[in-house]
C-alpha cells in the first residue's frame, strides 16, 4: 500500500479527481486529495487560468506543501493532474523521501542542479499536447534523467490534454483506461 497525495488540475477539484482517487483507493492505497482552490471548480481553461493567476503559483505551492507536510513522514507518492502534476513534481523533487512521482497530463520546469536519485517517475501525456509541446517534453525528459530520475513517458496519440477526465471534451475512454492501468501498476510497484 502506498500513501498518495493527488493534486487537481487548473479546473479545480472536479469529480474526475475524486474518481482517480477512488481508482487508487480501490487498489488498496491511501489517497489524500487537497483542494488548492478553496472549493472553486471551473468549466473552461480560461477560468482555470484566471483562478491560478489570482491565487498565484507560490501560494498554490505553499498550499500543496501544507497538505503534504503531515503525510510525508514515511514517504509519499506524489501525483497530479495537469497543473497538479507540475506542483507534484516540485514537491517530489524537494522531498528526499519521495517514493514515486505520477504525472498525468503535466510537468514542471526544474531548478538547475536538481537531484532525483533514482526516483521512479511516470508521465502520461497527449501526443501532441498544446500545454506540453514535444520540444518541451524532450528537454524535460533530459533534465529529469540528468537529475538521475528513473523516467517513463507514455504518449497517447490523437487525444486531448485532459483525456482522463470524463466531464471534459478531451475525454477519451480507451486512452484513459490504458493510462490508469499503467499508472496503477506503477504505484503498485512499491
Amino acid at each position: 500500500m502506498a500513501r498518495i497525495l493527488l493534486l487537481h488540475s487548473m479546473y479545480g477539484l472536479r469529480p474526475a479527481v475524486h474518481q482517480a482517487a477512488d481508482r487508487l483507493r480501490g487498489a488498496g492505497h491511501e489517497v489524500h486529495v487537497p483542494d488548492l482552490y478553496d472549493g472553486r471548480v471551473v468549466d473552461t481553461p480560461e477560468e482555470g487560468i484566471a483562478i491560478k493567476e489570482e491565487i498565484g503559483s507560490e501560494e498554490l505551492l505553499k498550499r500543496a506543501i501544507t497538505a503534504a507536510a503531515p503525510l510525508s513522514g514515511d514517504g509519499l507518492v506524489y501525483a497530479g493532474i495537469s497543473l497538479g502534476a507540475a506542483i507534484a513534481q516540485n514537491l517530489a523533487l524537494g522531498d528526499e523521501r519521495s517514493q514515486r512521482l505520477l504525472l498525468m497530463h503535466g510537468t514542471s520546469d526544474m531548478a538547475e542542479g536538481a537531484v532525483a536519485d533514482d526516483l521512479p517517475v511516470q508521465l502520461h501525456v497527449a501526443d501532441p499536447d498544446f500545454y506540453e509541446p514535444v520540444d518541451w517534453l524532450n528537454a524535460w525528459y533530459l533534465r529529469m534523467r540528468r537529475a538521475r530520475a528513473d523516467v517513463e513517458v507514455f504518449r497517447y496519440p490523437g487525444v486531448g490534454h485532459l483525456f482522463t477526465d470524463p466531464g471534459l471534451p478531451d475525454y477519451d475512454a480507451p486512452a484513459a483506461e490504458r493510462a490508469w492501468a499503467v499508472a496503477l501498476d506503477f504505484v503498485a510497484g512499491l
